[in-house]
């Protein structure tokens, strides 16, 4: 169950980092934060980043083998990078509806996916 849980908050986490790292152009697109200074879109990234943070710590905990997880400290990085990159993907098709998919992409996306694979291997 660690590893579902461990997972599963990364998700949460990787939800709240996107949105931390990239939500404030969708608002700045959408006229809501163009008149807003820098150091307040830096605030208001930070204030979702916190959110991040409760979930990425206790995944991380959690989820490493040192401390009776089931994945090592390589594995946790490549899951969490697979994880980042689904959830952006997701993020950017759905929020920034400009920006398209292509073949590269994909491909880049497999690559990945084989990264996990060759990182779970002994």
């Amino acid at each position: 169950m660690k590893g579902i849980y461990t997972i599963s908050l990364l998700i949460v986490s990787n939800i709240f980092m996107t949105f931390a790292w990239y939500g404030h152009l969708k608002l700045q697109e959408m006229k809501i934060s163009t008149s807003w200074p820098l150091y307040a879109v830096i605030l208001f990234s930070w204030g979702i980043a916190l959110a991040e943070y409760a979930c990425q710590i206790p995944a991380n905990r959690m989820g490493f083998s040192g401390n009776g997880g089931p994945f090592s400290l390589m594995q946790l990085k490549v899951i969490q990078e697979v994880i980042t990159l689904v959830v952006f993907t997701v993020f950017t098709t759905v929020f920034f509806r400009g920006e398209e998919l292509h073949w590269n992409h994909l491909a880049a996306f497999v690559c990945l996916v084989m990264a996990v694979w060759f990182v779970f291997m002994k």
